[in-house]
């Protein structure tokens, strides 16, 4: 799988975490950026990792700002992507089981490296379910949110 990451100078010091989590597991890591702690905007480099993702360059994607919320609100302004901050194993994997959850994002100010070696498989190793047999109420509900999604 290829996984686009990103992040802000506040998500610099983890993004080679994250990195290297990604390669672990026989992923492809696309670097976006940043590649400093330099101040820069997350919403820059939360739409590189979005753009991966809707052009197909991309399955997944991880982005790392301050708090996480940031990238979370931004990335799921685009269109076709499905983000959310999980700080836990549970919500990690289920927000891609359940939810169709297409991008992690962490707060590089409240996790540390420990927590994101294991958020990253979570995350990767989960899959959605909405398709499997008896997936259909999952998918009725991901129907409903890229309805919504159209709409707005």
């Amino acid at each position: 799988m290829k996984v686009a990451v990103g992040c802000d100078h506040a998500g610099f010091p983890l993004k080679q975490v994250v990195i290297e989590s990604v390669k672990a597991l026989g992923h492809e890591a696309i670097d976006v950026g940043t590649w400093s702690a330099d101040s820069v905007d997350f919403p820059d480099f939360t739409k590189k990792v979005g753009e991966k993702i809707q052009r197909g360059e991309a399955e997944r994607g991880v982005l790392i700002c301050g708090s996480g919320v940031g990238a979370a609100i931004a990335a799921n302004k685009m269109k076709g992507i499905y983000a959310s901050i999980c700080h836990d194993t549970y919500s990690a994997a289920q927000g891609v089981m359940h939810d169709a959850m297409n991008v992690l994002c962490l707060g590089g100010r409240v996790i540390g490296p420990e927590l994101v070696k294991v958020l990253v498989p979570a995350f990767l190793n989960a899959r959605y379910m909405g398709d499997d047999p008896g997936g259909e109420r999952l998918a009725k509900r991901v129907g409903k949110i890229k309805k919504m999604e159209q709409e707005n």
